[in-house]
């Protein structure tokens, strides 16, 4: 995986092959920046990246000059990676978390101005995501909540849901506070 924008782009990043993750592809997440690039200001966001795996979108986000980021994972190896490539990028924007994302969830009171999840595919409870970002008032007035999953799970009845972008096998759903 590597940083695709940002003071730190081009930087290549080998993630240990024993992490159980499914990271999103350069392809996938250059899309996905590329649309975030034109409707935010970097610095100043609040932050958090749900099922964090590997932090690609962690760095990501970084690199690019957010300034408050939370990262969680329930992983041990997940979360001990992403604090030592942190450490050595020195992103210290970056604050890990570990913990299942739904207790996270379940017991945050923050407000976000992005939200990124990125669960595994087969998760059966992917449609709640959104449900406890929009009961728990999770995200800020104008804020953004972004689910990626496997093109075979339609979002697009859910609360707040605005757009979704397809590439391949992977979707990415884009949630918005209902006016």
């Amino acid at each position: 995986m590597r940083i695709i924008g940002g003071d730190k782009s081009g930087i290549i990043i080998h993630a240990p092959q024993n992490l159980p993750v499914r990271p999103t592809t350069d392809r996938s997440k250059e899309s996905l920046f590329n649309i975030l690039e034109n409707k935010y200001n970097w610095e100043g966001l609040k932050t958090l990246d749900l099922f964090t795996g590997t932090g690609n979108i962690s760095y990501e986000l970084a690199s690019r000059g957010v300034t408050e980021i939370t990262s969680v994972d329930k992983d041990f190896g997940c979360v001990k990676f992403v604090k030592e490539t942190a450490q050595k990028l020195a992103f210290h924007q970056i604050q890990v978390r570990k913990q299942d994302v739904f207790v996270f969830l379940k017991n945050d009171s923050n407000s976000y101005d992005l939200i990124f999840a990125d669960p595994p595919y087969a998760l059966d409870k992917i449609v709640d995501l959104s449900i406890m970002v929009f009961e728990k008032q999770l995200l800020a007035k104008n804020g953004m909540l972004i689910i990626e999953h496997g093109s075979h799970l339609d979002l697009s009845s859910q609360k707040g849901f605005f757009e979704e972008r397809k590439y391949g096998q992977s979707t990415f759903s884009f949630f918005k506070n209902p006016e």
